[in-house]
């Protein structure tokens, strides 16, 4: 009964290719914040390439999941934030997509088929400008990167109040 809901923060991409970072350069920030503010219990922060099977690994039997990834859009608007809520039954459209060959919707689906997504699942998808080879944020995504962890960590209180308050 006193057991803390297990809620997962995940950072997908390759943080050697510019704006596919954006997932990694999120979950460290946060880490690096826990260090001053502590992250609630039960919270774990991971790093994954987009990799189906690790992605469902990491979020299997988290209360909630959080997911940060790249995002490939026509038109592009770099540093756009899409919020994307995930039920069991669909996977929310967006026009963004993963800027992975296997994008986060693969592993949603083959989530939700073999009973394996978290009780809630939330995506931040971030609109890049530059997937090419090296280091670093371009400008207008690293610019989302701090009100991205003001949003991430809305989302786990948001859960915790209404997971305090039971079902409805």
């Amino acid at each position: 009964m006193g057991r803390h809901p297990r809620i997962t923060v995940i950072g997908v991409g390759n943080e050697f290719r510019r704006d596919d970072g954006v997932g990694w350069a999120v979950a460290a920030r946060l880490l690096e914040r826990a260090g001053s503010r502590a992250l609630p219990a039960g919270t774990v922060v991971a790093t994954c390439d987009g990799d189906p099977a690790r992605l469902i690994g990491l979020w299997e039997g988290a209360d909630l999941a959080v997911v940060v990834d790249a995002a490939h859009a026509e038109p592009a608007h770099p540093g756009l934030v899409h919020r994307i809520e995930v039920d069991a039954e669909r996977l929310a459209q967006s026009p963004a997509t993963s800027s992975h060959g296997l994008g986060l919707g693969e592993a949603v689906e083959l989530a939700r088929v073999l009973g394996r997504l978290p009780g809630h699942l939330v995506v931040y998808a971030v609109e890049g400008a530059d997937t090419s080879a090296g280091a670093g944020l371009t400008p207008a995504v690293e610019g989302v990167v701090q009100p991205l962890l003001a949003s991430i960590q809305d989302e786990i209180a948001r859960h915790r109040v209404a997971r305090a308050r039971g079902p409805s």
